[in-house]
């Protein structure tokens, strides 16, 4: 019964795996399909690298770290406009300066993006009129310069999160005025040209604060308070630098990283075959699997892949090859007891599997410290070797242990 199992798990493996390398490898079908693309990052697929450095030195005490994500929303829409393929907007800080780094794979007019990007973020106030065929959006004098700062509060009594607005003498003269003649009507926030929020007024506002409330996550609200503040502080930004990097280039790194990996791959069977002989067959079979499985889930997800990316692809294959050898040499160890087959293999996955976990593991724990404390192209390769160890352990566990099983038990059956 459990030799039945062990067949249908096999063969419920290789299915998947085979189709899993016509998924990766897409020959015919994806010319005529976009079905999840190869997602490239800017060092494959070509394109622009922008840092801009933010000028907090006028925002006063106001949280440096919701303008600066409030900024990061915005330059992010805007980049949006061009039809970028995966663009990239993140934060950093070097000493006590904040930047934001923008990448633009596969752009074309880099000059356009940047003057783009390089405006500040403009927010202003909007009556609301209905009319005959449309909606009428008509500007008011209150604009971002207005306002001193938005924050999260929440309902004394419900406890839903509000937003909240403290507006400077004359912006709290003129919001008096305006929401006096709009009361019961809509009344619309604009950034950059677009709406982000329109509530109705409810009463005339005087005192220069003012609280927007609705149906808000705690995470909604957050977010409108970043726009409020990125688009009412004056927050300039500044491009210190600024790379193009070649398309052709990018195809000469998938070019050679393919040979490295085809050829590293090859050598790696090779030498498992002439050392293990028919435990290296089986071990080379789970190598291929993994690798078909494990590029499978980089394309499914997607994950944008990146030359440290396949990086840390390439040495997790490397860690799976390692779990094959620590499981065939504990295997081989109990052959020369005299142990039969089917037992040998269990106890040699039994003595070997500590091992394999606990290699695993302090990877997996230094590629999470990896991403969360480092920048861009580090985290591409942590987030890689990541995905990588864990579908070895996959591998390890399920495929190459399924095999040994199936043989083990036809080998006990002829002899």
């Amino acid at each position: 019964m459990k030799h039945t199992r062990h067949i249908t798990l096999l063969i419920t493996v290789v299915a998947i795996s085979v189709a899993a390398g016509f998924f990766v490898y897409q020959p015919f079908w994806e010319k005529y399909s976009s079905f999840r693309p190869w997602h490239l990052g800017l060092d494959l697929a070509g394109g622009s690298y922008l840092v801009y450095r933010v000028d907090l030195s006028e925002t006063g005490n106001v949280d440096a770290e919701s303008i600066i994500q409030g900024l990061r929303d915005v330059i992010e829409r805007r980049v949006n406009l061009f039809g970028v393929s995966e663009p990239r907007v993140y934060t950093q800080k070097v000493g006590d300066e904040h930047r934001l780094v923008v990448e633009l794979a596969g752009i074309s007019d880099v000059s356009k993006a940047i003057a783009e990007i390089g405006e500040t973020p403009v927010l202003d106030f909007r009556e609301v009129e209905e009319r005959e065929g449309g909606v009428i959006y008509i500007p008011t004098t209150l604009t971002g310069r207005h306002i001193k700062g938005a924050q999260v509060v929440f309902d004394q009594y419900t406890s839903i999160p509000i937003v909240s607005l403290e507006l400077t003498e004359e912006g709290g003269e003129l919001f008096a005025e305006i929401t006096e003649r709009n009361v019961g009507k809509l009344l619309a926030v604009f950034l950059d040209g677009t709406p982000i929020t329109v509530p109705v007024v409810q009463e005339k506002i005087t005192g220069g604060r003012a609280q927007i409330s609705g149906d808000f996550t705690i995470e909604e609200a957050r977010v409108l308070v970043e726009r409020f503040n990125a688009g009412a502080l004056p927050a300039p930004i500044t491009l210190i630098n600024q790379q193009t990097i070649s398309p052709e280039l990018g195809k000469d790194s998938i070019a050679k990283s393919i040979t490295a990996g085809l050829w590293g791959t090859l050598i790696v069977i090779i030498y498992m075959i002439a050392y293990y002989r028919w435990l290296g067959v089986f071990a080379s079979a789970a190598l291929l699997m993994y690798i078909t499985l494990v590029l499978g889930i980089f394309k499914l997800i997607p994950i944008t892949l990146t030359l440290s990316g396949i990086a840390g692809v390439l040495l997790s294959i490397g860690m799976a090859v390692d779990a094959n050898i620590l499981v065939f040499e504990r295997t081989k160890e109990e052959l020369k007891r005299g142990m039969p087959y089917v037992q040998a293999v269990e106890e040699g996955f039994r003595r070997a599997w500590n091992s394999i976990r606990d290699s695993n593991i302090t990877t997996i724990i230094s590629a999470v410290i990896l991403y969360y404390l480092t920048t861009s192209f580090v985290r591409g390769f942590a987030l890689a070797l990541f995905i990588g160890v864990l579908v070895s352990m996959f591998s390890a566990i399920t495929i190459t242990r399924t095999l040994l099983r199936v043989f083990a038990k036809y080998h006990e059956r002829t002899t």
